[in-house]
C-alpha cells in the first residue's frame, strides 16, 4: 500500500475540526436554518475567546461521532481584525445576504472567508476562483458531453458548479477576485442572490428545469481594491451584496505577532525550527508599515511603493529568512532582508526600486545617525540594492 500523502495546507475545517466540534457543542443556541454553529459560536471562532477556557457541560461531551469532547478549551484568535467587522459579517449570512469583502491585497480577506464558510457551514470547499477566464458555467452549471450526446438534456448529464451545490445543500459558496471576472459573467450572480433560484432551461417542463437555494445559501465574494475597474461590478450587483472593508493591520506589536506566528508555522511547516531574531523581525516589520503607509513612527515621510507592501508580504519574507538560517546557515539573517525587500517592490513599477532607496537615504539613514546598531547596519547594506 502506498504511504499516505500529508497535505501541504489543511482546510480551515480540517486545521480547527476540534474547536469546531467544541463550539458546536458549547453554544446551544439559535442557529439560523443550515448553520452547523450559533452566530454568536462563530464569532468566538474567529476572533477567539479572548483566553478565557470555555467549559462544556458533562452531559455534551459526546459529539455526533461518538468522541469524548474536551471538558474545556481555549479558542485563538484566528483573524486580526475588529471584532465589530467580524460581527457585521456573521449578521449579514445569518439574513442570508451576500456578502463582499473588499481591501488591499494582503489583508487576509481570503483567510476570513474560509474561517466564515467553515464555521458557518462546516465546508469551505465550494470555492469559485475569479479571472479574466472564469465563464458562467462556474456560477451556474455544465454538461457532462459523454452524456448529453448519448441521453441528451438530462438531471444525470448536469455538472453543478460550486454555486449550485451550494444552493442544493444549504452552503456557503466563496467567490475570490469577483472583480476579475467579466461583467457579463458577474451578472450571472444577481438573479442567483436577488430570486435564490437557478433556471435550466434545458430541463424546462421537468421538477429539474427550476433548482431553489435550500436553506443557510449564502455568497461570500472577495474583491481587491487594486483590482478596481478591471472589470467594475454593475449597480444591479452592488446592491446585492453588503460591503465589508479589511483594512491593514494598525497596531505595531500585533502585526508583528502575526508575522511571527504566521512565518514560524511556515518554517515547521518545511521541518525546520524558526530562528530569526526578533530584532530582525522588528526592523523588517517596521520598513513594511512605513513603506505602506507613506510615513514612518518618527512622522518623517517617505514615498510609497506602487507595489502593496502587506502583512501577507511580509510573513513570505520573514519565513525565507526563517528557512535561509534553517537550512543555509553560516551568514546573518539581516544581511538578506534588502535583497528581499527588492524582489518584493520590483513586482508592479520598475520606479519602486528608487522609493526603496528613497527610504534607505531617508529614515535608515537617520536611524542609524541616531545611533541604532541594527538600523546602522541596514544602513552599510544599502548597496545590496542596486
Amino acid at each position: 500500500m502506498a504511504p499516505e500523502t500529508a497535505a501541504q495546507v489543511l482546510s480551515a475545517e480540517q486545521r480547527y475540526a476540534d474547536e469546531l466540534a467544541f463550539l458546536a457543542a458549547y453554544d446551544d443556541g439559535a442557529r439560523p436554518p443550515g448553520w452547523a454553529l450559533t452566530p454568536r459560536a462563530v464569532v468566538t471562532f474567529i476572533r477567539g475567546s479572548d483566553g478565557e477556557a470555555l467549559q462544556l457541560p458533562a452531559d455534551r461531551r459526546t459529539c455526533p461521532a461518538d468522541t469524548e469532547l474536551p471538558a474545556s478549551m481555549t479558542i485563538p484568535a484566528k483573524f486580526v481584525g475588529e471584532r465589530s467587522l467580524v460581527e457585521r459579517c456573521v449578521v449579514t449570512l445569518a439574513g442570508e445576504r451576500g456578502l463582499l469583502l473588499v481591501g488591499e491585497p494582503g489583508t487576509a480577506k481570503s483567510m476570513l472567508s474560509e474561517l466564515l464558510a467553515a464555521a458557518v457551514c462546516g465546508t469551505s470547499a465550494l470555492t469559485v476562483q475569479g479571472t479574466a477566464g472564469t465563464t458562467e458555467d462556474a456560477f451556474r452549471y455544465g454538461w457532462n458531453y459523454a452524456l448529453l450526446l448519448a441521453q441528451g438534456p438530462t438531471p444525470q448529464a448536469l455538472v453543478d458548479s460550486p454555486v449550485l451545490t451550494a444552493m442544493r445543500t444549504g452552503r456557503v459558496v466563496r467567490i475570490e477576485e469577483v472583480t476579475r471576472c467579466l461583467p457579463e459573467v458577474q451578472d450571472a450572480l444577481v438573479s442567483i442572490l436577488s430570486d435564490r433560484r437557478m433556471n435550466v432551461p434545458e430541463l424546462s417542463g421537468t421538477e429539474d428545469g427550476l433548482i431553489r437555494a435550500a436553506p443557510g445559501f449564502s455568497v461570500i465574494a472577495t474583491a481587491n481594491l487594486r483590482d478596481r475597474g478591471v472589470s467594475e461590478m454593475s449597480s444591479a450587483l452592488k446592491r446585492r451584496f453588503n460591503f465589508e472593508t479589511i483594512h491593514p493591520i494598525s497596531d505595531v506589536d500585533t502585526e508583528t505577532d502575526l508575522v511571527r506566528r504566521q512565518a514560524t508555522a511556515a518554517v515547521q511547516r518545511a521541518g525546520a525550527a524558526y530562528a530569526v531574531d526578533d530584532a530582525v523581525l522588528d526592523a523588517l516589520v517596521t520598513v513594511f508599515r512605513d513603506l505602506r503607509s507613506g510615513r514612518s513612527g518618527e512622522g518623517w515621510d517617505v514615498e510609497r511603493p506602487g507595489t502593496v507592501m502587506s502583512t501577507a508580504e511580509a510573513v513570505q519574507v520573514a519565513a525565507s529568512l526563517g528557512l535561509a538560517a534553517a537550512y543555509l546557515p553560516g551568514g546573518d539573517a539581516l544581511d538578506l532582508v534588502p535583497g528581499h525587500l527588492l524582489g518584493v517592490v520590483r513586482k508592479d513599477d520598475q520606479n519602486d526600486h528608487a522609493r526603496l532607496l528613497g527610504y534607505w537615504d531617508g529614515p535608515v539613514r537617520r536611524r542609524a545617525e541616531d545611533g541604532s546598531a541594527m538600523w546602522r547596519r541596514l544602513w552599510d547594506l544599502r548597496e545590496n540594492l542596486r
